[in-house]
């Protein structure tokens, strides 16, 4: 393990148009040391000859045998991984320069093992849609369990506290299914700042219906958490609560700064 090497974890299927400007968001960090993993679920566009385009040794392209879904490919590249600090960053999102640079500075300076950051909402053209999203300044086992709080692009935490976190093989509400993990060995505390955009597009996941998500999340609780049919039960709906919270306490809607 690499203490000082941060390994961004980078699943991808069929976004070879919106690839090439993720890796570039990476490119431009000011923290250097970094590796991106990303891992093809099997694309069949152009993503993998778009990734190779790049000749920065510092990506490292891996493709999977067959479609296995995002929850394995990104429990391939936290297999691979060799960094101290694990950050997430979907194929088709977005960083700031300076995102790496102090976050590792906010959790290295406080001795925190998990954090996250405020991100803002893009649409497909890379343009504000003026939404940000936050979330608590502190999110315990017990706050985690009531909901999802933290976007996957916005997180980063320790692997010398955390280890190899894996996950089933769930087709939806895998990133949930990690933090939940971690979130037994580590509070998770919030930059406020706005270091990431999230791309709202037709075709993502978090654009189905609503109560397909429910029932994902559902099965979240049953087959990662282990719990019974109605505690299960009690622990989505809780959930839907909390995110009912959230849109009204954490997403503002304003023209979003650029940090």
């Amino acid at each position: 393990m690499d203490e000082h090497l941060v390994s961004v974890i980078t699943p991808t299927y069929n976004c070879g148009r919106f690839v090439a400007e993720t890796i570039r968001s990476v490119l431009a960090q000011t923290y250097p040391n970094w590796e991106m993993l990303i891992v093809d679920d099997c694309s069949t566009d152009n993503t993998e000859e778009v990734v190779h385009s790049f000749a920065d040794p510092r990506i490292r392209y891996l493709r999977q045998p067959r479609n296995m879904g995002t929850a394995e490919a990104r429990n391939r590249a936290l297999r691979e991984a060799r960094g101290r600090w694990i950050a997430f960053l979907d194929s088709d999102d977005l960083w700031h320069p300076e995102k790496l640079t102090r976050q590792l500075r906010f959790m290295q300076s406080n001795g925190y093992a998990f954090s996250y950051t405020h991100y803002g909402e893009i649409d497909v053209r890379s343009q504000s849609l003026g939404v940000t999203v936050t979330g608590p300044r502190r999110i315990s086992g017990w706050g985690m369990r009531n909901y999802c709080w933290p976007g996957c692009l916005t997180v980063m935490y320790d692997a010398q506290c955390m280890g190899v976190l894996q996950v089933g093989p769930l087709k939806k509400r895998n990133d949930y299914a990690l933090w939940l993990r971690a979130c037994r060995k580590a509070n998770c505390y919030l930059l406020p700042q706005t270091l990431s955009y999230y791309r709202r597009r037709k075709g993502s996941i978090s654009r189905e219906g609503k109560w397909k998500l429910i029932a994902c999340l559902y099965r979240m609780y049953r087959q990662e958490e282990r719990q019974g049919h109605l505690h299960a039960a009690i622990s989505t709906g809780r959930n839907v609560f909390f995110a009912v919270m959230k849109k009204l306490l954490y997403s503002r809607k304003s023209v979003a700064k650029q940090v």
